[in-house]
């Protein structure tokens, strides 16, 4: 494989987190930020794509035109400051509109993933009390199916006029924003008056909405701009496949992209890794976001992008599973990038990285603190523990010179205990663990629930997994623990086979020596199961919860068996 020449950065963390100060004004509307002070100006704000090869080019002066109209619709169908409004969308648009829209309305926006089937919406819908919803005619059928009845109007984008039950408070896009005036007295919001209410993934138990102000935005850029080399240069094009529905498609990518008047790239459809390819090389795309799941991918269908592709790519962020090292040399050394892991959630976004260009990436870490924050690894009574010893990782309210982080989350909605317990005195709970080096580098471990013991011995699945992913037959992995009578828990792991390898016995045999000779004696896999697909959250996260309780209804179906 081709080698592409990396440039070892000079150290400049100290100076930067020593000299990085917060400024949050008073007032502060993301709507104004991220493309009412860009309209009138000939930037491109969008660049769409759908599955059928049809494109289109929007301006920034056009999303706010589009958004005042917007405004003015929701307004007049009754929705009032502070009211949910719920965006069951694809990446088009119509979803950055109605995110501008229901800013300068005071609402809030609550984004919701279109792979939902009705229960998770019914949940959503009803545990948010949302009084419209704007669809996608791809989600209709699910939205009404789930819809209750404090959800008085739905929007729907792309749908048939004879379609919509208007008695039912179904309203066409099209023809209720073409008779809706564009211009719209946007409200002044203050930077810690609510925005955004998203609900977590629910990987671990069931989802909770996180209500995020204005502000939220601000503690998100710092993060940002490092781990992707400094954004913005001149000619920087973003794109990612996260949805725009998630913390990671709205923060990581989107509203970013915006707040610094550049151009996203948006795509309609399954994602693949010729169809990342190709838009990365269409549209010279500088700088993505991309899962470890998506990198793998197109690892394995080209791993040698630059050999036949004019690819411009200067920085990669990936977060939500950790890379390991086989991945990180790859992209290193294929695509001529370091890959800067990141650190974030829902409730607190983006405050732990790397930034290749800025301070040295040990592959393997999520990085460090980016400037703005204090984060540190505590123990169960809340205090910071020692370089080298496990603990949680978890953000302080106040930076380094005593001032308020603006990165965190205002409430769980309607869940005050929950609120509560996601802090110890100023520090923030994540639920995931790490180590943090004598340099300040954390080592992400997995979250406090997937750790689990085995034999008297503490298994981190991160660890495990990663050592899995190095062989040549491994597409992806999850490590759970398998209930054992005599040692309490065995160590199981599921394998995704890459193309061209088959289960079989000695294939097993060799995955577990392969663990077995990188790790400790007691980490190797005492089990393997080959299968076709891990369990995913829309995310891009694997759903080792969901594996960890099919293990157990296995062990209790056995013990009623014997």
């Amino acid at each position: 494989m081709s080698k592409v020449s990396v440039r070892k950065p000079i150290d400049q963390y100290e100076q930067l987190h020593r000299e990085f100060r917060w400024h949050v004004p008073k007032i502060f509307n993301m709507a104004q930020v991220c493309v009412e002070r860009w309209a009138g100006t000939d930037r491109i704000a969008l660049r769409l794509e759908n599955e059928r090869g049809q494109t289109r080019a929007v301006s920034y002066t056009e999303l706010h035109r589009e958004a005042g109209k917007l405004a003015n619709v929701l307004q007049a169908h009754g929705v009032m400051r502070a009211d949910r409004v719920a965006i069951v969308l694809p990446q088009c648009a119509q979803t950055v509109i109605a995110h501008l829209a229901i800013y300068r309305l005071g609402a809030i926006a609550m984004p919701l993933s279109m792979l939902f089937g009705p229960d998770a919406l019914q949940f959503r819908f009803e545990d948010s009390q949302a009084v419209l919803a704007i669809v996608d005619n791809d989600s209709l059928a699910n939205v009404r199916a789930a819809r209750p009845a404090s959800l008085r109007h739905l929007l729907v984008v792309d749908s048939d006029t004879e379609q919509l039950r208007a008695s039912e408070g179904e309203l066409h896009w099209d023809d209720t924003l073409a008779r809706a005036s564009d211009s719209f007295a946007s409200i002044a919001t203050s930077a810690n008056d609510p925005a955004l209410l998203v609900y977590t993934s629910g990987t671990t138990g069931p989802p909770k909405g996180a209500l995020a102000a204005h502000r939220v935005l601000i503690g998100n850029l710092p993060g940002f701009v490092a781990s992707q080399n400094w954004f913005p240069n001149e000619h920087d094009v973003f794109w990612s496949p996260a949805d725009w529905a998630w913390t990671g498609g709205l923060m990581d990518a989107l509203l970013p992209t915006l707040y610094f008047g550049k151009t996203i790239v948006g795509f309609r459809g399954r994602f693949s890794a010729e169809k990342a390819y190709q838009l990365i090389e269409r549209y010279r795309v500088t700088n993505t976001f991309l899962f470890p799941t998506a990198l793998k991918q197109m690892m394995r269908h080209d791993s040698e992008p630059m050999a036949s592709r004019g690819l411009h790519l200067r920085a990669i962020m990936c977060a939500g599973e950790a890379m390991g090292q086989t991945l990180y040399d790859w992209c290193e050394g294929a695509l001529g990038v370091q890959v800067n892991e990141m650190f974030g959630q829902t409730e607190i976004n983006y405050v732990v990285g790397n930034s290749a260009q800025r301070w040295p990436v040990k592959p393997g870490s999520i990085g460090r603190p980016y400037p703005g924050h204090q984060v540190a690894v505590i123990n169960e009574e809340g205090q910071p523990v020692a370089s080298g010893q496990l603990g949680e990782i978890a953000i302080n309210r106040f930076d380094r010179h005593g001032v308020p982080d603006p990165v965190f989350f205002n409430e769980y909605w309607r869940n005050p205990q929950a609120s509560a317990d996601k802090f110890s005195g100023d520090w923030g709970r994540t639920g995931d663990l790490a180590i943090v080096d004598s340099h300040g580098y954390f080592w992400y471990q997995g979250r406090a629930d997937d750790m689990f013991k085995a034999a008297g011995y503490r298994i981190g699945p991160s660890e495990v997994e990663n050592c899995l992913m190095k062989h040549a037959a491994v597409a992806n992995a999850a490590v759970v623990p398998k209930p054992d009578a005599q040692r309490g828990n065995l160590v199981k792991a599921y394998v995704v086979l890459s193309p061209g390898f088959e289960a079989s016995p000695a294939l097993t045999e060799a995955l577990a020596q392969h663990v077995r000779d990188k790790l400790a004696p007691y980490e190797y896999p005492k089990e393997i199961e080959f299968v076709a697909a891990l369990p995913m959250t829309t995310t891009g996260k694997v759903q080792r919860r969901v594996l960890r309780l099919q293990e157990q209804a296995r062990a209790q179906q056995s013990e009623l068996s014997s």
